[in-house]
């Protein structure tokens, strides 16, 4: 689902506010969560799940097209785990 496709599900499900508001909300709540992520902060959604930054150490790489080494710094990845409601609704039979 994109980001668009979310604020058309969204707005068809709450007819009585404008599609332009509910645009707002959703780039907020993900701006929220970036600049977070940006601090270094955790960010925890009860019931869905947790983004948080993992850090890569700097390492010695290859170029697969020449095989030559390159250095590769430090750099931080954002990771997300699921929570426990979410597993479970999505692992039922």
């Amino acid at each position: 689902m994109t980001k668009s496709e979310l604020i058309q599900r969204l707005a068809e499900r709450n007819p009585h506010l404008y599609q332009r508001d509910i645009e707002k909300i959703v780039g907020t709540i993900f701006d929220e969560i970036t600049e977070a992520l940006a601090r270094g902060d955790r960010v925890e959604l009860r019931g869905f799940g947790a983004f948080s930054i993992k850090k890569r150490d700097a390492r010695t790489g290859r170029n697969p097209r020449t095989g030559e080494s390159v250095d590769v710094g430090e750099k931080c990845i954002p990771f997300f785990k699921t929570g426990k409601q979410l597993r479970e609704r999505l692992n039922t039979d």
